[in-house]
C-alpha cells in the first residue's frame, strides 16, 4: 500500500512541480521500507509517514527549491544597454548626436531635452527608443 502511494505521488508531482508530492512520496517510501522491515500496525506505520513526510518538507525542500530555482533571465539585445556608459563621438543636443556604445556607434539625444553633451564625454544611456540612445550625463 505505501509503496503504491510512493508512486502515485511521484508521478502527480511530475505534473506539479513544487517539490511537495515528493517529499510525501518520499514519506510513504519510508513508511514502505518501515512496514517490509517491521511488523507494527498500520497507524505506526502512518506515523512514520507523518514524520518523515514532515521531516523531507521542512529540511529537504528549501534546499531542493534553492537548488532548481531558476536565475534571473540575463538581458540581452537592446534591453541590455540601459545603465552601461558610453562615450560621446559628436555633440549630443536636442536633434543630434552621436555615442560610442560597446563598441557599436549610436545616434543618441540627452534625456533632459535643455542639456547637451560635448564630444569626449562619459555618459549613461538611460533607455533605448528604437535607434536612438537616451543618455544622461548625471551629477
Amino acid at each position: 500500500m505505501w509503496l503504491v502511494a510512493s508512486v502515485v505521488l511521484a508521478g502527480a508531482e511530475a505534473l506539479a512541480g513544487e517539490l511537495f508530492l515528493l517529499m510525501l512520496a518520499g514519506g510513504a517510501l519510508t513508511a514502505a521500507g518501515f512496514s517490509a522491515v517491521t511488523d507494527f500496525p498500520v497507524w505506526v506505520d502512518g506515523l512514520v509517514f507523518g514524520a518523515s513526510s514532515l521531516l523531507l518538507l521542512v529540511a529537504v525542500r528549501p534546499a531542493l527549491k534553492r537548488r532548481f530555482a531558476t536565475p534571473p533571465p540575463t538581458q540581452t539585445g537592446t534591453a541590455a544597454l540601459p545603465g552601461k556608459q558610453a562615450l560621446v563621438l559628436e555633440d549630443v543636443a536636442q536633434h543630434s548626436g552621436r555615442i560610442k556604445l560597446d563598441g557599436d556607434e549610436w545616434t543618441a539625444r540627452p534625456l533632459d531635452v535643455t542639456e547637451s553633451y560635448p564630444e569626449g564625454s562619459t555618459v549613461t544611456v538611460m533607455e533605448i527608443d528604437g535607434a536612438t540612445a537616451v543618455v544622461w550625463r548625471g551629477p
